[in-house]
């Protein structure tokens, strides 16, 4: 048997979370940010959690890729995103899609393959699209995604608006030819594209430290094409916000596109289909510990938040995901009619003729 621990991951060292910032407290963020912020928190977590019960009872159309405990990076984003911003995600897209403002009814009823969906119940758990929201998909090719985001920032620069794209993808995108193309193409044109590395340390069910040369796969690359990399705290939400915040006004101003690593770790597997036992026990519970809902909810409470508003805001949220499961259970499976429908942009399934 090797004693390699590049091919024994139980020989490796577990990776443990960093401590809390307490500082970041006292960080120039206003309370109704923040309250915006944890209400975001709450709705992408309940729905998360939903999500997976609906897939346990056999009602999800195929897999699904949920973000929990993960949910810092799109809530700091999504709070600071201005409306015509451009968001581009990976197939584990539900919570940047509810970040940027997709009715949670009718994505619950699209990872139910129903036809009252997002996208009539045609594109399911990993394609959750709504370009009225900005929210311009979510992308099973990995990498694909961050070449189409620089089109979106080119497009915007063309145009003269001040629009910003972000493009969204996990850590192992990171070793995929078109990340490198696209942070080079973004830094030669100056485009308005902020670039987010959501690094849950596992690439499906490989550590990415066993198959990358560099310690931090995204911020350690940056340099190589002229960018600065910025490495965050993905559990705490004002971390990630301020990060936005700035890259967001960068771009904004003509100042380039950026690249942001943000260090976060899902609670589950990779997808619903993946227990996840090849994490070390230790590292698992010590991620838990620095679950970003408990520890947001504890500095609000810090800051003078009465706990009964937070209570009441959580029983808010789990009515509303409530209701949109009501909505999506009472949707109808797309029937035969559909089929060749919305195949290209006319709307139909013809193409030149």
């Amino acid at each position: 048997m090797s004693t390699d621990p590049r091919y024994d991951y139980a020989l490796r060292p577990p990776r443990l979370p960093a401590e809390i910032d307490h500082t970041l407290a006292d960080a120039p963020i206003d309370l109704e940010v923040r309250m915006a912020m944890y209400r975001t928190l709450q709705k992408l977590r309940q729905f998360g959690k939903r999500a997976h019960d609906l897939f346990l009872q056999n009602l999800v159309k195929g897999t699904t890729h949920l973000s929990l405990g993960m949910e810092a990076v799109a809530t700091g984003f999504g709070v600071a995103l201005q409306p015509g911003d451009y968001t581009f995600a990976t197939y584990r897209g539900h919570a940047h899609s509810l970040a940027r403002g997709m009715d949670p009814g009718a994505a619950m009823a699209e990872l139910l393959g129903r036809e009252n969906g997002i996208l009539g119940g045609k594109g399911g758990s990993m394609h959750l699209t709504d370009a009225s929201k900005g929210m311009m998909g979510s992308y099973a090719i990995i990498g694909a995604h961050l070449c189409t985001a620089n089109g979106a920032a080119w497009s915007a620069q063309l145009r003269g608006t001040d629009q910003v794209s972000v493009a969204f993808f996990g850590d192992g995108t990171t070793n995929i030819g078109a990340f490198h193309e696209a942070l080079n193409m973004a830094k030669v044109w100056n485009l308005p594209t902020v670039f987010v590395c959501e690094n849950n340390l596992y690439m499906e069910y490989t550590p990415i430290d066993v198959v990358t040369a560099v310690e931090h796969p995204a911020v350690d690359r940056a340099s190589s094409y002229g960018l600065e990399g910025v490495l965050v705290d993905g559990n705490d939400p004002d971390a990630v916000y301020l990060a936005a915040r700035e890259a967001l006004t960068r771009a904004r101003s003509g100042g380039g596109p950026s690249i942001i690593e943000a260090i976060t770790y899902r609670s589950g597997g990779h997808s619903r289909a993946d227990s996840g036992k090849y994490r070390p026990a230790e590292e698992v519970g010590a991620w838990a510990e620095r679950d970003p809902i408990v520890h947001y909810r504890a500095r609000l409470l810090t800051l003078g938040v009465a706990e009964e508003a937070l209570e009441a805001l959580d029983e808010e949220i789990a009515e509303d995901i409530d209701t949109a499961t009501h909505f999506a259970m009472g949707g109808n499976e797309p029937g035969e009619a559909a089929l060749m429908t919305q195949v290209y942009a006319d709307g139909g399934s013809r193409w030149r003729n």
